[in-house]
């Protein structure tokens, strides 16, 4: 039986968490928005590169993250 592939989304930036638009069970398509970052003063949707269905949500709004956190992980 193959295993299943889990892919983290990772922040390309230092910035803050302002939403996050998906939780635990969700799927998400190659292309959708799962989390609103605000670096700078500018807003910075992150894009699921892939589709998958999310297994863990590892930030919160308010949160900073650090370039290459781990905000979200698929299946």
């Amino acid at each position: 039986m193959a295993r299943e592939q889990l892919i983290e989304i990772l922040a390309e930036m230092v910035g803050n968490v302002m939403s996050v638009g998906v939780g635990p069970g969700d799927r998400v398509a190659a292309g959708d928005a799962v989390v609103l970052l605000e670096s700078m003063k500018m807003e910075i949707p992150v894009i699921a590169e892939v589709p998958g269905t999310v297994i863990a949500v590892k930030i919160a709004p308010g949160d900073v993250v650090q370039e290459g956190d781990v905000l979200v992980q698929l299946r």
